[in-house]
């Protein structure tokens, strides 16, 4: 049961990785490419992109839209390939935002990874579910498809939770993937362990999938309908991790470049100077000391940070106020930078307020997975390691001190 349990957490971290190919840039704005979403929900409720047509039977893809049909109100369904570098920057929140405002429409608006399994939906003037329903559907469908079920098949159980009456009980289904014992959560909630292990564990993933391999229910009438190969998702992953190193290393070479031609300051630009020049440093010294995946992207952490200081400096000799930037997502910096209020998360009698991104914020009060950022053996922050000590520096300031003070690894 906690094995299963365990890969039902660390499968939702897969959602990034296998998604689109990383090259697949944005192709125009994020209101283009949701008009154009729109335009094709409108000739067939139920879209999905290019990049899965062929990996989703049209049987099941039928399946989805007879079930969402028989609600008796509009659904719209999208199963899209979300990484950080596509229109809408791998958020659900803004695809539905933005088809919502295109569309203009009455109806349930649901949005799926097409290389995961957990459905995030909206509601429009739509008086015949309520939330609680919907989530309750939501929660009961994930338990009874499975961590390895693909997005039709979970999308397909939910609008049938959907159309029945009342609200969908807890599945008793021997497997499932509820969780049992208290975590991180919000204030006020359920609070479930989302601390087993945490989009972007690209050195793991052949061996995480040998062990999904060994490790798959396979009980009768079980037909699992999507399954992304270990080898076709460390391609991509691999491909991904190239292009986030050849990034990471051009912000090295340009943010070098700009700090060595910046004046000295005084005061408090001195101060902001000297960070952006530590956290540049410490950022190298990373770069040049590992090649595993967590160290990239703390790299990647210490460049951002280092660039905020870096502007800050400026902006402070020229008299400017400096500006507040958030900080980037605590449980996936791939994600972007947090919005909102810094989300208060509690374990075990301790309580950590981390920078989150919508994204991972809507997981955590929907008592799901966010998409973490995994480690050597589930989410990173599970790892004996400085990132994980300070949820990639947002727990502390020093970050770059203690890098140079050798704490990367203990």
């Amino acid at each position: 049961m906690r094995t299963r349990f365990l890969l039902t957490i660390v499968a939702a971290a897969l959602t990034l990785l296998v998604a689109a190919p990383a090259e697949a840039g944005p192709t125009g704005t994020p209101a283009e490419r949701a008009r154009e979403i729109a335009t094709a929900l409108r000739k067939d409720p139920l879209y999905i992109d290019p990049a899965y047509k062929t990996a989703l039977p049209a049987n099941l893809q039928a399946d989805v839209r007879a079930k969402a049909k028989a609600l008796g109100y509009p659904v719209y369904t999208m199963v899209l390939p979300l990484t950080p570098s596509d229109e809408f920057q791998g958020e659900e929140s803004t695809v539905l935002t933005l088809v919502m405002d295109a569309l203009r429409q009455p109806g349930l608006y649901v949005v799926v990874d097409g290389g995961s399994r957990f459905p995030w939906y909206e509601v429009r003037d739509v008086s015949q579910v309520s939330e609680e329903k919907l989530q309750a559907a939501r929660k009961r469908a994930l338990d009874d498809t499975g961590y390895d079920a693909g997005p039709t098949e979970v999308l397909a159980r939910m609008y049938e939770l959907l159309a029945q009456p009342g609200i969908p009980k807890t599945s008793q289904r021997p497997g499932s993937s509820t969780p049992s014992r208290r975590g991180y959560g919000e204030p006020g909630g359920h609070g479930w362990i989302v601390a087993v292990s945490i989009v972007g564990g690209l050195v793991v993933l052949i061996g995480l999938g040998l062990v999904i391999g060994r490790t798959r229910g396979s009980g009768p009438g079980r037909q699992k309908t999507f399954h992304i190969p270990p080898h076709v998702a460390a391609t991509v992953a691999a491909e991904r991790r190239r292009r986030l190193t050849r990034e990471t290393d051009a912000e090295l070479t340009a943010l070098g470049s700009e700090l060595a031609a910046l004046p000295t300051t005084e005061g408090a630009g001195l101060a902001h100077q000297q960070a952006a020049l530590d956290g540049h440093a410490a950022a190298a010294r990373v770069l040049d000391s590992s090649p595993d995946l967590v160290d990239l992207v703390g790299a990647m952490v210490l460049l951002d940070k280092a660039r905020r200081e870096y502007d800050a400096a400026v902006a402070a000799g020229a008299g400017r106020r400096v500006d507040a930037v958030p900080d980037l997502c605590a449980f996936n910096p791939l994600h972007g930078r947090a919005s909102g209020r810094p989300t208060k998360v509690e374990s075990d009698g301790t309580t950590l307020t981390l920078p989150l991104c919508a994204e991972c914020r809507q997981a955590l009060k929907r008592h799901s997975a966010p998409a973490s950022l995994p480690g050597k053996d589930g989410p990173y922050w599970h790892d004996d390691s400085l990132w994980a000590r300070t949820f990639f520096g947002t727990t502390g300031d020093d970050l770059a001190g203690a890098v140079s003070r050798g704490e990367l690894h203990r």
